[in-house]
């Protein structure tokens, strides 16, 4: 491995760049899933950032949990019997039945995509 660096002081530095994918903002649950393996699986947050894949892990498990939102929530919603009318007639009803509904969701994402180690 052919590693460049550069002298600052009396110190040589390692003359990385963070590559472009890693400079896209992560979503929530990207953010999440970082803090969970900063936090409490540290050995593998280090493993992944020195090998360069952490961030590449962190924008698949937001991508998958969004997706798993957008498949998951109108379904649960649908059976709870949040409607139009519902939305129309009775609006903070409507609230907080689809809240619950997203609270449900995100406890399955969490379980299934964020806090697995």
């Amino acid at each position: 491995m052919n590693i460049q660096y550069r002298k600052e002081g009396d110190y040589f530095i390692p003359d990385w760049e963070i590559p472009e994918c890693q400079q896209k903002p992560l979503g929530l649950y990207g953010r999440l899933r970082k803090a969970y393996l900063e936090e409490n699986r540290s050995g593998l947050y280090t493993r992944m950032i020195l090998a360069g894949t952490l961030y590449d892990h962190l924008y698949e498990t937001d991508r998958a949990a969004q997706e798993r939102l957008d498949t998951i929530l109108p379904a649960l919603a649908a059976t709870a019997g949040v409607t139009e009318t519902l939305k129309a007639t009775n609006t903070l009803r409507w609230i907080g039945i689809m809240n619950t509904c997203k609270a449900q969701v995100e406890e399955i994402i969490f379980e299934e995509l964020i806090y697995v180690d």
